[in-house]
């Protein structure tokens, strides 16, 4: 499964990129025999003491020290014929080197601390949302999720899918907001979900505990508008059809050889506003064939706009990008590809697409 989009390994803690530490050399290098070919009255040395401080941002302090001392080797010995530094010049090319050499300990101790949190942030979001296996049950099953803010991995969408009791079911919802402050329902969903798939019998209890977990979280704060739209799905065993609630969600698509369709179910109302009990939402049942896929997605994919402000069409994408016997991790490649593509980098909301597959029994 995708996960979000990362920066560069460097601004995540990770060790530089090779070529900057080959830069301090190869500029040392130059500097020095650049000097040498130039007539005595041109001084091309003082260029060495901004060599330690590049160093740094590359090299620990050790390897630093070394750079700011090869600088004052080359400035401060007059027969190397590349500096003459004497008294207060060397003196500022000294202090020069030392601030650049704590910099570097400094920026070795920050990385470290960084790779650390980092470490520990995506341990406790990926709890939160682990990637989706292969296959659970005999559902063959491929996800995508970008999140809006950049560095994070989980937003405000989320999905999953699980084995039960009562069959294979899965969910894409949609929670209001997105990023980091998104984070808590999400996991207040996804756990009422999984206690669900284990104990409720009908796919419309399912939502309906959804329902009530967001309004007992929104209990006792003002004016807190929590709600969340969500598609669940389920595979029941034995039999070759999907069950579809969807609770104020974009429909699914049922790609089923070069066509793909929106599968027909009345949308009920969004979940946290305490009417799952009063007025549970429809399920309908739609039978499959084999090599029928199922593509769930959330509004991120079908509101994200190029620059001229369309809208992208999911539906009529897909049969242009996928080819009817393609596996789901290939689907799933196909529209992101096509979305980053249509968009010039990517949607700038949070983006969750889930493909189903079953084997038709016999």
């Amino acid at each position: 499964m995708r996960r979000g989009r990362q920066e560069p390994g460097w601004l995540r803690g990770a060790p530089p990129p090779r070529w900057t530490r080959f830069a301090p050399v190869v500029a040392l290098v130059v500097l020095v025999f650049a000097q040498r070919a130039t007539p005595g009255t041109v001084e091309l040395g003082f260029f060495l003491a901004a060599l330690p401080p590049v160093a740094a941002f590359s090299y620990g302090a050790t390897g630093t020290a070394v750079f700011a001392a090869a600088v004052l080797v080359l400035l401060g010995v007059p027969a190397l014929g590349v500096g003459n530094a004497r008294g207060t010049d060397l003196a500022t090319v000294a202090t020069v080197g030392l601030l650049s050499v704590v910099i570097a300990w400094v920026r070795r101790r920050r990385d470290a601390q960084l790779v650390s949190v980092r470490t520990v942030a995506e341990a406790a979001q990926l709890a939160v949302l682990p990637p989706v296996p292969e296959q659970v049950g005999r559902v063959r099953c491929s996800g995508l999720y970008r999140a809006a803010q950049r560095g994070t991995l989980v937003g405000g969408d989320l999905y999953d899918v699980r084995a039960g009791p009562y069959g294979v079911r899965a969910v894409v919802g949609d929670v209001q907001g997105h990023g980091l402050a998104a984070v808590g329902t999400v996991a207040s969903l996804l756990g009422a979900f999984r206690e669900g798939v284990l104990d409720d019998a009908e796919l419309g209890a399912v939502a309906a505990r959804l329902d009530r977990r967001l309004v007992e979280d929104s209990a006792g704060v003002e004016h807190a508008e929590l709600f969340a739209t969500a598609l669940l799905l389920e595979f029941p065993p034995g039999r070759n059809l999907v069950r579809v609630v969807s609770c104020g969600h974009p429909p699914a698509l049922l790609l089923r050889g070069p066509t793909a369709e929106e599968v027909a179910v009345e949308p009920g109302a969004p979940l946290g506003l305490g009417l799952a009990g009063v007025a549970p939402p429809a399920v309908a049942d739609v039978q499959v064939r084999p090599g029928d896929r199922l593509l769930l997605h959330t509004d991120g994919v079908t509101e994200a706009r190029d620059a001229a402000g369309y809208f992208y069409p999911l539906r009529g994408r897909v049969p242009v990008v996928c080819l009817p016997g393609d596996p789901p991790a290939a689907v799933v490649a196909a529209v992101w590809r096509d979305l980053e593509a249509f968009t010039g980098g990517g949607p700038r909301d949070d983006v969750a697409v889930l493909v189903l597959s079953v084997p038709v029994l016999p």
